[in-house]
Formats: C-alpha cells, structure tokens, sequence
C-alpha cells in the first residue's frame, strides 16, 4: 500500500511511498532511446547477419549495394577491422574477437557487413543486393562434444574449442571422500535462456574528426569496465569516447550489456560515413544474436554422512561461452565462485572450470548471471541426497545450512557472508506459507491418482560484485604479472543550487528499478526534506559525470552499493551544512538537526533557519561561512568496501559483497495427458537485509519469479545440430504472461549487512536462481525421476510420463524421409493432389518451360534455362517476419515422361538457405484431364528457420500450394469464371493442404 507524504518521524527510508518514474511511464511519457530526437542529416544502419553457423566467407560483392539511391556506405568485416583492433577477449589466448565477421562467421546472426543509408527501409533494402559466398564448415553446438578429439575447431587459438581450463582444491576434499559412507552425484545441464526487455538494443553515434572522438548514446547498462573496450576498440583513449545513456531504458535484466560490439560498428559506421548513424535492433535480430545466458553443464558430487550432512563438494562444470569469449566473459562461471558451497555449511571443495566455445551465439550477463546454473546443480544434489539416504529433504537442507551464530562466515572458496539467520527465515517461510496443509494436499492428490510434488531450494543471493572475481579465471602467477583488481566502487554526487534545491546524480544506468524514487527517500530522510524536494538524475554521461569502471546496474548493486554512496555523499553535506547552521543559530553543531525542511537545534527545536537559505549560502556569501567551512555545492562520494579483495594465491576471492537468503518451497500438480505444470502454491521467504522500499522490493520478487518461471517451464534457445538458430520469435521461443504467473507468497525477514552504508543487499535476481532449482524438485518428486531437463515444458514432461509417440497406425500413410542430416533442422514435410482440366503432355511441357516456371514460381523476379532440366531463378519471399531476395536453382530429375517428375531446387539468400524436393505425379484422367499429385520434403536453416514452427511449416503450405494453383491455372488456359474450374481446384487444394500436409 503506498503512503503520502508526512512529516520526519520514522523517516522516509522503509516505506511504499509513489514512485517517482511511474507517472511519466505509465502516461506514455517515457523518453527511451527511440523517442529522443537526433540530428539533422541522421542516418540510419542495418545488418547483414550469417545465414550459417559455421563458413568461411569466400566473397563479398557490395557494388549493387553501394549503388543503390540513398546509400551512404556499406561496410565489410575487411573494412571494419582496418579501422578498428579486436575486442578484448575474456581470457589470455592467441584470438581475435571483432564486432563483424572477418572470413568467417561463426554463428548464425554474426554480422557479416552493415549499410549506412538515409532510412531504414534503404539501409534494408541495400542489404538484398550484397551478395556473399560462403564456403560451409562443420558446426558444433554441444559443449561436451565441442571438446572431443576431431570436433570442428572455432578458434586456432582455442585447442578442442577450450577457452580455459583451471582446477581449484580448498580444504581436505579428498580425506573427506575417503572418509563419507556415502558419495552421492548429479549430473544436470542448464539450458540457455534470456530475458527479452521491451526495448531492444539501440544507439546513435557521432564522429568528431577535429578531435578524432566519439559520442554514442545508447541503452546501455554497463559495467562501464566496457567503456575501456569499446575506446580500445575504437583505437581511441578513453577520453575520446563519450558515452550516453538516455533517461528511461525497457527493461535490460543483464542482456544490454552486450550491446557494446554495435556501439563500435555505429562508430566505425559514423566515422566512414561522415554523419551520425542511428541504429535499432529488431526483434529477430534481438532473439538470435544478442546475449543469452549461459547453458552449463554441471557434475556435482558430494560426501555424505549418514545422517545427510555433506562434507565436500566436487564440482566439474562446462560452460559454453558461444562463438566468442567477449568481455566480461567468463564472469557468468566465475561470479559465483565465492559461493559455490551456497547457503551451505561446507568446508571442502574440488572445482574443475572449463570455458568451451560453441557455434552459437555469444553469452552475456542475464538475470541471476551465474547463480541459475549453480543452484540447479547444487539444489538438485540435495534433494538426491534426502532421497538416496530416505531422509526428510527438508531436514537435510536444515542439518547443513550455516549457523545463524557463524556470520560474518568464511566460505570454502572465499566468500564471506555478511550476516543472516537462514533457520529463522526458513521458519518464517514454512509457518506463512503452511507447509503442514501443502503436505497434506499433497497426500490427498496422491491418494486420488493425482500426480503432485513437493519442492524446496535455499540458496544465497550474492550482490554488488568484486570487479576481481573475474580474474580468478586466471592463475595466480597470471594475476600477479597482470596487477591486482578488487573492489566495486559506487558513485553518488549531490549538488545544492543557488535557491537551494538538492539534486543527486548517480552513476548507474536503471531500466525501471525505481532508482530516483530510493535515492529521493535516502537523501531526504538525511536532509530533512520531503522526497519530492529532492530532483534525481538517472542519466549517464562519461564526459561530464564522475563514474568508475565499476559503474553501471548491475549485479544488484544499486541498493546496497549506490544508493550507499549517495547516503554517505548526503551526510557530508549535512555535516557542514550542520556547521553552517549552527553559527546562525548560536549553537553547537552536534545540537543540529534537519526536520521538516528546516535546519534546527535539536535542544529548542523553535531556534531555526529554513533549509533553503542555508544551503544557498555558499551561492550567495561564500564570505559568511565559519572558518573551516569549504563552500557546499556540491558533494561527490566514490565509496568502495574493503572487503571486496583481490584474490589470493590460494584462488580464495570473495566475489560479492553481500549475501542475501532466500529459502523457497511449492507444491506442483501435473497433469496426467498433457505433462502441464500447475503451481498449486509458491512459497518465497527473502532475507535481503535493510528493505529501503517494500513496495518495489516485492516488485522485484515478482519480476524475478516470472523470468524464473519461464526459464523453469518455457524458455530455451533451441539450435539444430548444424547450429540452425530455431526459436527465433515469440512463436517459439514462449515467455511467460501474466496469465501463466501465478501470485507467489512472499515472506520476509531482515538482517541489515553490517558492510554496507544502509544496511541493504541486493534483491530481484535471487529468485532467478531459487525456483528453477525448486520447480525441478516438485517435479523429480511428483514423477520420482532423478534426471530432470528444464526447460520443464509439456511436450516434455508429457515424454517423461507416456515415453516416447507411439507408430502410426497400420495404414496410415507413412511420412517422406527426413532431410539428409546436416542440411537443417526445420524439416518440412507435406502432399497434395487436384484434377486438371489439361492432358499430361500439356502439363509436362509447362514444367519444362522456363517462362511457365516464372509465372508459376511464388515471388519469381527472373528465370533463366541453364539446360534442358536445370534453372536459376531470383525469387522474393516473406515468411512470417522475415522476407528477402533468394537464389534459387531448380532441377528435374527421374524423369518418366509425361507421367512423373521429381522437382528439387535449394534457395540461398541473406536471411537462410533452403531446400527440398518434391515427386509430381501426373495420371491421366478417365474423365479427361489429368490428375495431378504430389509429395514433398524440405529444409530450411539460417534465419528464415527462427520463424516458429507452426507459422514455418503454414508458408511453406502455402507457398507450395500456389505454386501447383499456378500450374493448374496455366494449365487450364488461364483464369476461369468465378465458380469454374480455378475455383474449384484453389478450393480443393486449400483443403488438401490443411487435411494432407504431414
């Protein structure tokens, strides 16, 4: 419930008060980078992007596009890489990572050139008429795989695609494994996932060639380390590149971090071109190559008592990076590396971390950055435990958690937890939630045939991030000559006006968290103020703002860290405002106090002065300050915790500065015939320290709970085994609505940080970690299967009650074979059959006849005989989202003149590739006529195979189906009266198509 304005008692800070950012947001007053104007003469840049996972880029022919009107400049990865120096890459090996493909793309989407025109729909159009020859590679996609002896190779520099492979040893592990009666393990993969904002990527980027510098506004969220790469990149020092974010962002939750490769082609873009260059990725674009998070796979093997206590942990994890190991990556393995032993009292570990690279796209920060793929694994293990050795799971989560009397408690690895009573938030937990009633449904279901289980997860939640725990991918001796990195430095400036206004800027980039809201209520609870009398600016500028390469919204730094900073930044202007004050009021200044707008003395609270003409002072009389008292305009704090250290030369590092809890349990019934889920209730108890504003920390829960659930139940990037890109659209890549959330029960407790400035810790990311673990053991108990796949959608748990789709019946028609392997995963499959008016010679002849064919083939500019039974056509086709100029070759072959024909053809183009065949058959009819039918199989890969399967497999119905309509009609001798023959064929094959196609 939000409360209005009141007076100081009990302060600001802790309550639901009305956002500040919500009026604007909510009235479409929102100002995102797409509604902010630009300059005149702005033009605008598209992307040609690979069709293919795995090629080498034999040619690329640009003149077509350079000529067409309105074209400003088409660039090539040849041209982009003269220009600029390779992205740095996340670990020290002999490889190149640039912004756009350089004779060889290795994933489907990789830019492989870009058009610089006066609009979009030029720059789009420009791309059709750039002609590339890729010569195809082999693609990998399985990180297991990718690591095999003979597995195609990404990277010379990266031997059986290993980015990195480092062993950590912390503890006796090995003594405690000898000594455990009991050697339990898991072996789980977390597949990849992202959290598609709103608002897609988008910049607009200047070049000043007087001053040889950038200026690039984007929507960006940092870590500002970026910055350093991207003016590296651009071959410029750091102060040459300003950088600028616009006022409100559409949501990011990690993924705009990777942004940063296209803020150095829109430079490079603005720099040939002469002009600034806008650019906004569509959601196609978005979907299939911007960041995902990391898939993992993961084997966890622990030591355990009898009595269900672990003793070590050993842990072998995989990650795959994608394509490209890009800054800031590998810091999804390593963020959480502090940690590894969870909530959990564990005192020895084996760590095996190996980075591989895949043919797909590359990863980047996501909400939960790490602790998706920890938690999963980590959660599992104790659920197998309570199984194996029949004991309650959640008493073995309790017999193991870390004792509310240990904190602050040293991790195995290095983490030091900062404060918590886990047993007392588990405890609030279950008596809000009623797990006794929840058991009792449970046993209810179960009596009625119903399928029902029980899950649990408890888990930290690590916030504000050591910008040193990325260097633990390194080793010690490679830390060393490479210089120390700790730290997570906020900033926070405050700053007074001539009439006495505060305003408070901070170096973080929000994208809907509430920022200005928070700060408003820690600034005026300091100053004695109202939150409306204080004015935040959430904008980022690199060249007017003070920031550090720590800055940004990330790693749930905001409340803990940021608004932090801005606390400290408003006490210092407080106490010499309180200096000032009290020469005017005659009294010391430890008797000041800031209450209602006023500065006065705490012992005679009527001796007072408005807070205004105070703090306009240093404006207006500098000369009347006290001795001592610099003028206060303004404040900048740069704060940074010190027990945020680098890593030692025992690889411990604390990774993060706090540590929230978060224990989480629900009960899940699964429907019997279809494998759905329903959540019967969802329980989530969060320890996240000080809540600054209740209100939007259960909003964050909330948003949390939903990306959770649809990486839990819905949500996978999906690739073909030659890295064909098949959830390229909400078709098929399925994200939860509000429909499918339900209302999740929330509990708190609170035990403030005793290392941050109020108290607070990170939140909102915590359940992106907890209820994919917690979801997969409802369902390993409802099902009471060990091995548990998410995402857990119908088709899949359905396979897990049913087995496998039986055979069709006898008689049934059986299906074409499928495509020959490699050529594509979407695999298309369909028959149809009509009556032509025309005899079989005369509809033989119109196959062999390339001017028939142009009329007849769907989008058909041109086609050209190459021999008797071969042509070449240019063919222009939309499917769903995605339409583009094709190649297209057409044969016949197993010819059976004039009785049956096989008609094969392949489609290639800069938006995927295709091909198929089909079998016409043509019988004479006893009527007349013939009658005509046909089979037919195909494939398509690159982009075009993004459309959802549905819509995919409908084009190709129809684009199939017009193409014999249109042979019908020719053959019929043209169009007939409305009612005639045409009619009755289109009819009659629209039918054939919906009951047939298989």
């Amino acid at each position: 419930m939000l409360e209005t304005p009141h007076d100081r008692a009990g302060g600001w800070v802790g309550r639901a008060i009305e956002r500040v950012e919500d009026a604007a947001l909510l009235t479409g007053g929102g100002r995102y980078l797409d509604d902010l104007g630009t300059k005149p003469g702005t033009l605008h840049m598209a992307i040609l992007r690979a069709p293919h996972a795995h090629a080498d880029i034999v040619s690329i022919d640009t003149a077509a596009a350079k000529a067409l009107p309105g074209v400003a400049a088409v660039l090539t990865g040849a041209d982009v890489a003269q220009l600029t120096t390779s992205l740095v890459v996340g670990v020290k090996a002999p490889v190149d990572c640039w912004p756009m493909a350089v004779d060889r793309v290795r994933f489907v989407g990789e830019p492989v050139a870009l058009v610089v025109a006066q609009d979009r729909y030029v720059a789009e159009d420009a791309l059709d008429l750039i002609e590339v020859t890729y010569e195809m590679r082999p693609a990998v996609v399985d990180p297991l795989a990718a690591m095999d002896e003979g597995a195609p190779l990404l990277h010379d520099g990266f031997p059986r695609n290993i980015a990195s492979d480092r062993s950590f040893r912390y503890g006796d592990p090995e003594t405690a494994f000898a000594e455990a009666p009991h050697r339990i393990a898991v072996s789980v993969r977390y597949p990849r996932n992202s959290c598609t904002p709103i608002e897609t990527y988008g910049l607009v980027a200047e070049y000043d060639p007087h001053e040889d510098a950038y200026d690039v506004l984007a929507n960006f969220q940092g870590p500002f380390s970026i910055h350093a790469v991207i003016s590296r990149a651009l071959k410029v020092p750091g102060n040459r590149l300003r950088l600028r974010t616009p006022r409100d962002s559409g949501g990011s939750f990690g993924v705009k971090q990777g942004i940063f490769p296209y803020i150095v082609l829109g430079a490079v873009a603005a720099r040939v071109s002469g002009r600034p260059v806008k650019w906004i990725e569509d959601r196609l674009e978005h979907l299939m190559a911007s960041v995902s998070a990391t898939n993992r796979a993961t084997t966890l093997t622990a030591a355990v008592t009898a009595d269900g206590r672990i003793t070590a942990l050993d842990w072998d994890q995989v990650e795959d990076c994608g394509a490209h190991l890009r800054a800031p990556e590998p810091a999804t393995l390593y963020r959480m590396h502090g940690n590894l032993t969870g909530a959990y009292d564990i005192r020895n570990l084996t760590v095996r971390n190996r980075v591989v690279v895949t043919n797909k796209c590359p990863t980047g920060l996501n909400r939960g950055f790490g602790g998706p793929q920890v938690y999963l694994a980590l959660e599992r293990l104790m659920q197998r435990i309570a199984v194996e050795l029949g004991l309650d799971p959640l008493e073995v989560i309790r017999r193991n958690l870390v004792p509310a009397n240990a904190f602050p408690y040293r991790t195995a690895s290095g983490a030091l937890l900062d404060s918590g009573d886990y047993q007392k938030t588990l405890k609030a937990g279950l008596q809000a939630g009623d797990l006794a009633e929840l058991l009792a449904r449970r046993d209810t279901a179960r009596a009625e045939g119903r399928i029902y289980g029980i899950g649990y997860a408890a888990v930290v939640e690590p916030s504000v991030s050591n910008m040193g725990y990325i260097a633990t991918v390194l080793t010690p001796a490679e830390r060393q000559k490479a210089g120390p990195k700790n730290g997570a430095q906020a900033t926070a400036t405050i700053a007074i006006d001539p009439v006495g206004s505060v305003t408070v800027h901070v170096a973080s980039v929000p994208q809907g968290q509430g920022h200005r809201t928070v700060l408003s209520q820690v600034v005026a609870d300091v100053l004695g103020l109202k939150p409306s009398d204080i004015r935040v600016n959430a904008e980022m500028d690199t060249a007017k703002d003070a920031w550090s390469i720590a800055s940004g919204n990330y790693a749930s730094r905001f409340a803990a860290a940021v608004a932090g900073a801005a606390k400290l930044a408003a006490d210092r202007i407080a106490e010499r405002l309180a200096r000032v004050a009290a020469a005017q009021l005659n009294v010391p200044a430890e008797d000041v106090m800031f209450s209602g707008g006023k500065i006065a003395a705490r012992s005679n609270p009527a001796n007072a002065v408005p807070f205004s003409r105070v703090a306009a002072l240093s404006h207006w009389s500098p000369a009347q300050l006290p001795d001592g008292v610099a003028p206060t305009i303004r404040e900048t704090v740069f704060w940074t915790p010190p027990e945020l250290t680098a890593a030692d030369a025992g690889d411990h590092i604390n990774s993060s500065l706090c540590h929230g809890f978060i224990f989480d349990f629900c009960g899940i019934e699964i429907d019997r015939d279809t494998g759905a889920i329903r959540i019967d209730r969802y329980v989530t108890a969060h320890d996240c320290g000080t809540i600054l504003h209740p209100g939007m920390v259960d909003g964050q829960i909330r948003g949390g709970f939903a990306h959770a659930l649809g990486a839990a139940l819905l949500e996978e990037y999906a690739y073909g085994d030659d890295g064909s890109f098949l959830t390229g659209t909400f078709a098929d890549y399925l994200v939860p609505t509000a429909m499918e959330v339900p209302e999740p029960v929330i509990v708190h407790t609170q035990t403030p940080s005793p290392f941050t400035p109020l108290g607070a810790k990170g939140v909102g990311e915590g359940n992106c970690m907890s209820t994919p673990a917690c979801l997969a053991n409802a369902v390993a108990d409802a099902l009471g299967i060990t091995d548990v796949r998410l995402p857990l959608a119908p088709s899949a748990v359905a396979a897990r009650l049913h087995g496998a789709e039986p055979p069709a019946p006898a008689g049934a028609r059986a299906a074409p074979a499928p495509a020959p392997s490699g050529k594509g995963e979407r695999l298309l499959r369909g028959a149809g059959k009509a009556h032509v008016a025309a005899a079989p010679e005369a509809v033989w002849a119109m196959l062999l006849d390339p001017d028939t064919l142009a009329a007849i083939i769907p989008g058909a500019h041109d086609v050209r005989k190459v021999s008797d039974t071969k042509f070449t056509a240019d063919v222009t086709l939309g499917i769903g989202p995605v339409k583009g100029r094709y190649k297209a070759q057409v044969a016949l072959s197993d010819l059976d003149p004039p009785r049956a024909v096989t008609l094969s053809g392949k489609v290639d183009g800069n938006l995927g590739f295709g091909g198929g065949s089909g079998r016409v058959t043509l019988t004479p009819a006893g009527t007349g006529g013939t009658e005509l039918s046909y089979t037919y199989e195909a494939f398509v890969g690159g982009k075009v195979a993004s459309v959802g399967g549905r819509l995919l497999d409908g084009a190709a119905k129809v684009i199939i189906g017009q193409f014999f309509a249109a042979l019908a009609r020719k053959a019929d001798g043209g169009a007939a009266p409305e009612g005639g023959l045409v009619s009755r064929l289109l009819a009659r094959l629209s039918t054939l198509l919906g009951r047939d196609a298989r």
